[in-house]
């Protein structure tokens, strides 16, 4: 089969073909933009001087300090976990009537290998057309945020532009890396003339080892800041530091993730035990049928409430800290409060945390529609047998709401663990002091008398706990749940066409 053959039947096929593709750029596209911004935040070169020296051609201290920046990309890295988690789920978008295609392909006379290539190149097709839309807005939106104020600093950096090979790595690295990934999800999946099968029986539950990987990341977040004190006095650890932070990070997200498999295996164990009505017990064979389908659907949700929960523990740490910053400078008699800086940086990390949720909630709803769109058949059979469709809807929200509701506590309360190791459960401050002058303004400002009536003032050292943020968590959770809520509002709005008596007939 040619290329030409090739690509043009990849990009052929029906409005939920062409719909998937739409989708799977896009979410390359925001893929590629958050990539881009973590890379132009890296490009920017220190200045010249000390260890201390700073960027000053930018409003954000984020920006300015070189020790900040590293931080500053790592969260705009995070940010594409989202975005790739809702690339996968609309690469599931119309999955029955695509197997219906090429199984169609492989009668006319396809070989196994032609259509995998297909649908290879499909994804691979429709990321390098989100790539290459991305890397046009990058460089139009670089050129329409240069504005410097009067002082002439930025607010981004639109004065620096990441290398050639970067930009190249980006750009036509998300495509390989999409293409790679479709090939592997392909080795299960057989298409014959006659229709595609997939090995993905199970016979027992999901063990719950992925608890090991929690634990792991816990761990290696404890252990940051007992590294970081070492690193002073031995600079070849210095790569240590960076590789705990972010294996820790990327082994637990995958830790609740896996997880999720085996709580949705078990509440349904759970359902088909004590629930007694109809709707209850639909939900519970499908959850037991399929326990990865929570994994898969809420993958991009819960990576988000883990980054929330540490940056709420951070967000306590901080205003812990504050707190006692001012207390202090109240005794010593200072008109002066704590650093607002942590604090109005935090209020950054929680509006990425709100635009991961969104992105997020954009998966499950894809997500949803599909898995209702795929049974549709069997929905109509139900409704034919005379099951109600509002029974049918109840089982739908009992799938998707019972295995949310402990999945997001348990990314909130590993999310909250992680942010308490790396900040710690304590803030102390050592003691410090200040002169007061007691006596009039002519007296303190003359230097021959200021020291006969300045006083010294000590403020005691100051250890206190950091209180666990309830009320932040608290609001991400229902967050999360409204979300899985408009979610399964939204399928349920696909629930009623897809259990039309004319679905029987569908093949």
């Amino acid at each position: 089969m040619r290329p030409a053959t090739l690509v043009r039947l990849a990009l052929a096929g029906t409005r939920t073909d062409t719909a998937r593709v739409v989708l799977t750029a896009l979410s390359a596209l925001l893929a590629t933009l958050a990539g881009l911004a973590a890379l132009t935040v890296l490009a920017i070169e220190k200045p010249a001087g000390d260890a201390w020296a700073q960027s000053e051609q930018y409003r954000n201290a984020l920006l300015r300090e070189p020790g900040l920046r590293g931080g500053t990309a790592f969260a705009l890295l995070m940010l594409m976990v989202p975005v790739l988690a809702l690339a996968g789920q609309c690469a599931r978008l119309g999955a029955p009537a695509r197997d219906r295609r090429l199984a169609a392909l492989r009668l006319a006379g396809a070989t196994p290998g032609q259509v995998t290539r297909l649908v290879v190149l499909e994804t691979g097709v429709a990321a390098l057309l989100g790539t290459l839309a991305g890397l046009g807005v990058y460089l139009v939106g670089r050129d329409l945020l240069h504005r410097p104020d009067a002082r002439g600093q930025l607010a981004l950096p639109t004065d620096v532009l990441p290398s050639t090979g970067a930009l190249a790595g980006v750009v036509l690295g998300l495509p390989v890396v999409a293409a790679l990934a479709t090939a592997l999800m392909l080795r299960t999946v057989t298409t014959s003339p006659l229709g595609v099968t997939r090995k993905a029986a199970r016979e027992r539950g999901p063990g719950p080892w992925a608890g090991l990987l929690i634990g792991f990341g816990v761990v290696s977040f404890a252990m940051v800041r007992s590294v970081a004190f070492r690193l002073d006095s031995n600079g070849e650890l210095a790569w240590l530091l960076p590789m705990l932070f972010v294996v820790g990070a990327l082994v637990a997200m995958v830790g609740v993730v896996i997880g999720t498999g085996w709580i949705s295996y078990h509440c349904g164990r759970l359902l088909r035990r004590y629930a007694r009505r109809p709707a209850a017990l639909l939900a519970a064979g499908r959850l037991m049928a399929d326990p990865w389908a929570g994994s898969r659907t809420f993958a991009a949700l819960l990576a988000a409430l883990i980054f929330g929960g540490g940056a709420a523990a951070q967000r306590a740490y901080f205003a812990t800290k504050d707190e006692i910053e001012r207390e202090q400078s109240r005794l010593l008699g200072a008109d002066f409060g704590g650093n607002p800086f942590y604090l109005s940086t935090m209020d950054l990390v929680d509006g990425a945390v709100a635009v991961a949720i969104l992105i997020a909630a954009g998966g499950l709803i894809v997500a949803l529609v599909e898995g209702i769109v795929a049974r549709r058949r069997a929905y109509a059979a139900l409704v034919a047998t005379g099951v109600p469709r509002a029974t049918l809807g109840r089982s739908v929200a009992w799938q998707a709401l019972a295995p949310a509701v402990p999945a997001i506590l348990l990314a909130l309360s590993v999310g909250t663990v992680l942010g308490r190791g790396l900040g710690g459960e304590t803030v102390s401050t050592g003691v410090s002091s200040t002169g007061v002058c007691e006596a009039t303004a002519a007296l303190c400002d003359d230097p021959a008398t200021r020291d006969q009536y300045t006083r010294i003032v000590y403020s005691p050292d100051v250890q206190r706990a950091v209180p666990v943020p309830l009320e932040h968590l608290a609001w991400l959770g229902a967050g999360a749940v409204v979300a899985v809520l408009l979610t399964i509002g939204v399928g349920l709005l696909f629930l009623r066409a897809s259990t039309a008596m004319d679905e029987l007939r569908t093949t």
